[in-house]
């Protein structure tokens, strides 16, 4: 009896064996499922997509049937790109993927197998009938021209029966009619030169600032033809004047080659480059906005297999095999280009003056950006703004025989009508460094102290300038930062080249002692000769922009800015100097330190904080922050601190100096990326006037100090993307002020406070991707107003148990992607 039980229990236990063996065979195989599962997805949704948006009218019930292919595709495209986010070893999270790709590929089968065919043959039905009946017209057609021509003439006859064949539909409409004819073919050029593997290893793509030659580098990386021959081996990089050349060339190589370099000082082996591998599979380098030969011999590897597509302003003729020169657009082209600007269709409507319309249009010089630019300013314009527009444009004179000065010329004139405020946040985007992306955070506070905005309207600023083709919003920036508890922090803009130096020519127009704003126009290793030259009097900036490399003390000049409200200081290097001129400045409210270079920056001269006490916001990026030195002077007016991937090796704990009363008015703290961040410092939890905390992608953090309950003016609190945070302190339920709450992407995040419900001035909670997260409180005590949550689907369910005790509880569930791409410089 004892053996038959035993051998019972065996079986079971090989029976259970059997299903954990299948389950983690399963979550093994997850990601390998999800590559092919995406393989296919991205090769049929391009075709279905063109199906339906070819044109051609079909049935409702087949524009259904595609509708949900196309969610299916989608769906199965969502799955496979979380599937690569998510951790492996997660495996809960793996195997429910798992089941939901195997439950869509199913479905996709199911269609392709049941209904596929059946819309091939309607297909072919219609075709049939259709060419059976135009045949028939064209041959009426034909002998009623037949007739005609014995009439009035062979000649005419032949020019009547072309225009009734042009009538039937057999000549199609040109294609890209905004781009041009030239355009078009010089792309597909540009494609047979880089497939052919027999052609040139480097090509190029060469033309006038705003002529377009991104734009169309970045429409051939899309090409559909291009990415099914290189794949995702596909690699776009911004090199611009002055770029950072060993970090670059090292982060070309890592791709071709698929490996890392590691070491102290990071450098290319010789031996790989000259053995000459061929890489395994086509690979393609975009290297755009090249100034110099010398850089671009640098970062061309000769590589069998590797494809470098070279885009500048200049012909490298000695290097580049194959160049394509962009031509300025045609007047039809630029008509058309223009008219999507100014009116949204690509002809001129009735109701516009048609004259006045092209001589604007002829103004602009057929230069893409000059269209879109002047087209946008003209916009839903009254008439006397076009004449006035086009007296301005035509009076353009150039100071030189340059074209693209004509041009600034002539685009300075759609600036100078905007209106006043408007007009002056564009100039201040010169002050940026040329092709980096622009911090969002930095720029709306910059504008917010210069120009006295409120947050919403220097938005309402950032929105206009977009659409007005004046900058340009990274991905999704208008959408995410519209939202009212949305961070600034990981959110970019950019600017185009021309659009920049558009800023800096109107900007120098006036005296170098006069302007508003002293700006170094690119990198350098010094400080400008006319700014030397000019030191000894007073400069009226507000605005100083400075871009070098490494500063010794003996590198600055003792220049004085009385006036300077906002000191930006880009640079690369491991030790820099502050300017002792920083004494110089009492009006200083802002002062952002960039540092582009691989590490972090150690700072001098940190003394010089004693003297500006009327600072109120600080932005430390790739920053070594020191402790603050007891002698500090109070910083009284200091109200916003961003600490963006710096190190800060226990700098506020081991600080010395009483936070309270150094910074009485700090509201908002933001700290990004700060890698080193294990403790948090609970001296901060004495700031009783911070209102906004943000904390993220911090991955060492491992809890918040007890006393956090003490901020009891927190209003916004964000604790995103710290896998290592397990808790959350429970006095965090003490803060009666809190609205928002975002702990979305804590993977390690077990469980809520027990008095979490006492949050009665909560709105809003984003818990994305809290994939330990269980359980919540149960009990809510009652509430100021409706709670807001924002989670995942498996999240969604926990919530929705407790509708009852939450009257006005709303579950938004989402299902997003996050990244770094915001890091990719």
């Amino acid at each position: 009896m004892d053996t038959f039980f035993a051998g019972e229990i065996a079986t079971e236990l090989v029976k259970e064996l059997i299903n954990v063996v299948n389950v983690v065979r399963r979550v093994y195989l997850c990601r390998q499922s999800a590559e092919q599962l995406r393989g296919s997805v991205e090769a049929l949704l391009p075709i279905i997509t063109e199906i339906r948006l070819s044109g051609f009218e079909l049935p409702q019930s087949r524009q259904k049937q595609l509708s949900e292919l196309v969610e299916l595709l989608r769906r199965g495209l969502d799955l496979a790109r979380q599937v690569a986010a998510s951790s492996r070893f997660n495996v809960y999270r793996s195997l429910q993927l798992a089941r939901k790709m195997e439950k869509v590929e199913s479905e996709i089968n199911r269609w392709v197998q049941r209904q596929m065919p059946a819309q091939i043959l309607a297909d072919v039905h219609h075709m049939r009938v259709e060419s059976s009946v135009r045949f028939d017209r064209l041959e009426r057609k034909v002998e009623e021209a037949d007739a005609e021509a014995v009439a009035v003439g062979v000649g005419e006859g032949r020019v009547r029966v072309l225009k009734m064949i042009e009538g039937l539909g057999f000549v199609g409409e040109r294609e890209g009619d905004v781009v041009g004819v030239g355009v078009r073919v010089g792309r597909e050029r540009i494609k047979d030169a880089l497939m052919n593997a027999g052609g040139g290893e480097v090509v190029g793509i060469c033309g006038i600032g705003g002529s377009g030659k991104t734009t169309l580098a970045r429409e051939i990386c899309k090409d559909t033809q291009i990415q099914n021959y290189f794949g995702e081996r596909i690699f776009f990089e911004t090199v611009s004047q002055f770029p950072n050349l060993e970090t670059l060339k090292l982060k070309i190589w890592e791709q071709i080659s698929g490996n890392m370099v590691i070491g102290m000082h990071k450098q290319i082996p010789q031996w790989p480059i000259d053995l000459k591998p061929r890489v395994k599979q086509p690979t393609l380098i975009v290297l755009d906005d090249i100034w110099s030969q010398t850089e671009l011999e640098e970062l061309v590897f000769r590589v069998p297999g590797c494809k470098t597509l070279v885009v500048s302003r200049f012909k490298f003729p000695t290097i580049i095999s194959y160049t394509h020169e962009l031509e300025l657009l045609a007047e039809d082209e630029s008509q058309s280009l223009f008219c999507c600007s100014a009116f949204g269709q690509e002809s001129i409507p009735a109701t516009a003056d048609k004259n006045l319309v092209k001589q604007v249009v002829a103004e602009c010089k057929g230069l893409p950006l000059a269209l879109k630019v002047i087209g946008s300013s003209l916009r839903n314009q009254p008439p006397k703004i076009w004449a006035s527009a086009k007296n301005r444009l035509s009076r353009g004179e150039a100071i030189s025989d340059s074209h693209e000065i004509k041009l600034l010329e002539r685009m300075a004139t759609s600036i100078e009508g905007l209106a006043g405020k408007l007009k002056e946040c564009f100039l201040d985007l010169g002050s940026f460094p040329e092709d980096k992306k622009i911090p969002l955070d930095v720029l709306i506070n910059l504008w917010m102290e210069i120009h006295d905005l409120d947050e919403e309207d220097a938005f309402a600023i950032l929105v206009e300038l977009s659409n007005r083709n004046l900058l340009t919003l990274v991905k999704d920036t208008q959408n995410r930062a519209g939202d009212i508890y949305s961070s600034y922090c990981e959110l970019s803009i950019t600017q185009h080249d021309v659009l920049r130096d558009l800023a800096l020519y109107m900007n120098n127009r006036e005296p170098l002692k006069c302007r508003k704003r002293l700006i170094m126009p690119r990198r350098e290793d010094r400080l400008p000769k006319d700014w030397e030259r000019n030191y000894d009097q007073p400069f009226e900036a507000q605005i100083v922009s400075i871009h070098t490399g490494e500063m010794k003390e003996s590198d600055w000049l003792p220049i004085k800015c009385p006036k300077t409200e906002v000191l930006m200081i880009n640079f690369s290097a491991d030790t820099y100097f502050l300017p002792p001129f920083l004494t110089t400045m009492p009006n200083l409210k802002s002062l952002i330190l960039i540092n582009y270079g691989s590490s972090c920056a150690i700072l001098g001269n940190i003394s010089t904080f004693t003297s500006i006490n009327n600072l109120r916001s600080l932005w430390f990026e790739k920053i070594t922050v020191p402790p603050l030195p007891s002698t500090t002077v109070p910083l009284q007016n200091l109200r916003k601190i961003s600490l963006v991937l710096c190190e800060l090796k226990d700098s506020l704990k081991d600080s010395t100096v009483d936070l309270q009363t150094t910074i009485p008015q700090l509201s908002h703290v933001t700290i990004d990326h700060c890698m080193d961040l294990s403790e948090f410092p609970s001296s901060i939890c004495e700031m009783r006037s911070l209102e906004n905390m943000s904390i993220s992608n911090c991955h060492d953090l491992q809890e918040l100090p007890a006393e956090f309950g003490k901020l009891d003016s927190l209003q916004i609190l964000r604790v995103y993307a710290c896998p290592a945070l397990k808790k959350l302190p429970q006095s965090i339920c003490r803060l009666k002020r809190l609205k928002y709450l975002d702990i979305s992407q804590c993977i390690n995040l077990k469980y809520l406070p027990d008095e979490f419900g006492k949050l009665t001035s909560l709105e809003r909670i984003d818990m994305r991707e809290c994939l330990q997260l269980r359980d919540i409180p149960r009990i809510f005590t009652s509430r100021n107003s409706s709670l807001h949550v924002v989670c995942d689907e498996d999240m969604a369910l926990l919530w929705k148990e407790r509708e009852k005790d939450i009257p006005e509880l709303q579950v938004q569930v989402v299902e997003e992607c996050f990244n770094l791409d915001w890091l990719v410089e």
